[in-house]
């Protein structure tokens, strides 16, 4: 199905190109999307990525990983059937879901790409996306966000009178995007076209692992004493103390509920960052030897994804230049008056599965024209908040354990935001109007 829409998107894009006149824009588009995937995405994320990678092995190393997936154990062995509930890859999506509630996307990315390699380790079809790859890549492009931290930074900019009134609108339609999201995936991987292919009888079929995956035995750790256990206590209050002073410091108006979301936002990475050092020092882990080992993924993941990222900011990018969002736009025109969405949204709505960047330039674009306090701006701003950057989120997660057949990934995803759309027009128009 990406083979598909990828091919579109570049033949409709020049095509278009031609036709209107935009030869010179799309050439331009073309090369900055190439520039745009390694200097803008691809380095960074490799940077960000060596020091989440290093982070995310001192965690397994000391067993944490493996006491966070017991937590959600009872859900994930029932979304995730063919994953072995001691599988590293369980605490690594425990670790990504809740990055991507928090809206801590530098963390949630890292995190998922890891996952993504211990799916991978169970592979028995290297290149075919399996059930779990594909039912966790439709939780990433339809995650519930708790609070979308951006549409109301760009509110609160634009000096909106109550630019936190979008979190309850956002968060039902993230959720009606996430319940669609899971339902679609489902179904979908038991329709023939997107049917795993037969194993054959070659060593491909046996699942191939690594060292770099596999979890500690119990005994490898030094015991938890009571001082390790104060030590730990102590750390955790440090941080709780913070929280309940920002919180402290600012209601004014909020919610407590949304108030103290957004504290634990704030302080969620400075937490991470020294507490699964700190907790794989007191279980005898060599922290540093360790980070450094689980750092060098970083830049091999990213040298990954790049291909991947070409190819789909490029497609994307012609599109774009030569006019299509535009055209769509015109086209649609008469559904959306039949529908309630207004026309300066629907630009918005057609790029954000495929570019988060683009869809939020959009948004502000929207604000400034329509204003912070009018429906439109509002409306605009929870599916900004309730749908994901479908295309981006598979071509890097699929990219970094080289997946070229995605099956059914793409239209779980694309329904998921479908729903996302649908549940923001309905919600918004009974709050907001």
């Amino acid at each position: 199905m990406l083979n598909y829409l990828w091919l579109g998107l570049i033949l409709c894009g020049v095509m278009l190109g031609l036709v209107t006149g935009r030869t010179e824009a799309l050439t331009t588009a073309t090369f900055d999307a190439c520039k745009s995937s390694l200097m803008s995405i691809a380095l960074p994320l490799g940077a960000v990525m060596a020091l989440w990678l290093g982070i995310m092995r001192l965690a397994e190393k000391s067993g944490a990983v493996e006491r966070l997936s017991g937590l959600l154990r009872p859900l994930l062995v029932r979304l995730f059937p063919d994953v072995p509930a001691d599988h590293p890859a369980m605490g690594a999506m425990v670790m990504n879901i809740a990055a991507n509630m928090l809206g801590l996307g530098n963390a949630a990315t890292p995190l998922g790409l890891r996952a993504m390699q211990g799916l991978e380790s169970l592979n028995p079809r290297p290149g075919t996306a399996t059930n779990a790859m594909c039912t966790f890549l439709a939780i990433n492009t339809s995650s519930v966000q708790l609070i979308p931290a951006t549409a109301v930074g760009i509110l609160a900019a634009a000096g909106a009178m109550h630019p936190t009134a979008i979190i309850g609108t956002a968060l039902v339609a993230t959720t009606c995007s996430f319940l669609t999201g899971i339902i679609s995936v489902k179904l979908l991987q038991r329709l023939p076209m997107f049917a795993l292919p037969t194993l054959g009888n070659r060593a491909e079929s046996i699942v191939h692992t690594e060292e770099n995956i596999a979890s500690p035995s119990p005994e490898a750790f030094l015991p938890l004493s009571l001082w390790r256990k104060l030590l730990l206590a102590a750390y955790v209050a440090l941080f709780a103390g913070t929280i309940l002073h920002l919180v402290a410091s600012s209601i004014s108006g909020t919610s407590i509920a949304i108030t103290v979301i957004q504290s634990i936002s704030i302080v969620a990475i400075p937490f991470l960052l020294g507490f699964f050092p700190l907790y794989a020092a007191l279980r005898g882990v060599c922290v540093y030897e360790e980070f450094v080992e689980g750092a060098k993924e970083g830049i091999q993941v990213a040298l990954r994804i790049f291909p991947y990222l070409v190819a789909i900011l490029v497609a994307v990018g012609i599109f774009r230049a030569a006019g299509g969002i535009d055209i769509l736009s015109c086209l649609l025109a008469p559904l959306l008056d039949l529908i309630g969405l207004p026309t300066q949204v629907l630009p918005m709505v057609l790029v954000r599965p495929m570019s988060g960047s683009a869809a939020t330039g959009l948004f502000a674009e929207i604000v400034k024209a329509c204003g912070p306090d009018s429906y439109t701006a509002q409306l605009a701003g929870t599916i900004l908040g309730g749908t994901e950057t479908t295309l981006y989120v598979l071509a890097v997660y699929f990219g970094s354990v080289a997946i070229r057949r995605g099956r059914h990934a793409l239209a779980a995803g694309l329904l998921a935001d479908a729903a996302g759309v649908a549940a923001s027009l309905v919600i918004c128009r009974l709050v907001f109007r």
